[in-house]
């Protein structure tokens, strides 16, 4: 595979990219980012092949958005001259539901492709220090085409796979942001509100697999957290409503000592987890 690629934002997701393209297939890579140290450090370690410019979008085959929502939207508006008809724009982002019309609208006004795409894969840490070749083994990669051909959409979940995905899954910007209000986003917030206990800096020696489970997430970045929260407010908040419920309903019987419906309730949970078969 022999494509010209750019990716605006080299931190943890981009920086991963970037590495694992230069690995795994024969892609030239260009790399955007507005810290000059980021970009050194992309050079040395062969991440890249070159710091990205107007010149390098005019001939880039995919460009890789992985920056906050926001700053896609910007990056994209910022350089709308420079970036090539066929081009096949993509990003990263936990959320669809502002930057998927404004890149679509933006696609059709200027004559590039656009596909969503968000890589399930992540850290604790941020940034292009903790980015690795390797982050997205096994991994499951989301597409969300919309309007664009199936020919960009193949191209994608082939790069996907060559890089180390384990399957791609495709769907709509809705079902996306549900989805991943549950599936991402909630842990997150648990995790947030679970280390918020004035017990949390006395745990070290009564904890063990259970509290770093439960507490790993909690090591976040707030300012992309707090923009993909709010952009996904309605799921999420209707996430968090079902689980304060679910935990009210734990609290009721262990407060009200009632062991039969406590145990009701394990037993669903139970039962829940045991038939998805993880």
């Amino acid at each position: 595979m022999e494509l010209k690629i750019a990716v605006a934002g080299l931190g943890l997701i981009g920086g991963s990219l970037a590495k694992a393209l230069k690995k795994y297939t024969g892609c030239k890579v260009t790399g955007f980012d507005r810290d000059s140290k980021v970009l050194k450090a992309a050079l040395e370690s062969g991440a890249i092949d070159g710091a990205g410019n107007d010149e390098s979008l005019r001939v880039a085959d995919v460009l890789y958005l992985c920056l906050y929502p926001q700053g896609d939207i910007d990056f994209i508006n910022g350089h709308l001259s420079s970036v090539k008809k066929k081009c096949i724009v993509t990003d990263t982002c936990g959320i669809k539901s502002s930057i998927f019309p404004a890149l679509s609208r933006a696609a059709e006004k200027n004559g590039f492709t656009y596909v969503g795409g968000h890589p399930m894969a992540g850290k604790e840490k941020s940034g292009f220090a903790a980015s690795d070749a390797e982050l997205f083994k096994g991994a499951s990669y989301i597409l969300v085409p919309g309007n664009a051909p199936k020919s960009a959409v193949g191209l994608l979940k082939d790069i996907a796979l060559s890089i180390g995905f384990g399957g791609t899954v495709e769907t709509t910007p809705g079902e996306h942001d549900r989805m991943i209000a549950f599936t991402s986003q909630l842990p997150h917030v648990l995790a947030c509100a679970y280390v918020m206990s004035p017990q949390c800096p006395k745990h070290k020696g009564f904890s063990a697999g259970s509290y770093h489970d439960v507490s790993r997430v909690a090591r976040i970045n707030e300012d992309m957290w707090t923009e993909l929260f709010i952009d996904n407010k309605k799921a999420l908040v209707e996430e968090l409503d079902t689980l304060t419920g679910s935990i009210a309903e734990i609290r009721d019987a262990v407060a009200g000592g009632d062991a039969q419906k406590l145990r009701e309730l394990l037993r669903k949970a139970r039962i829940i987890k045991e038939r998805l078969g993880e």
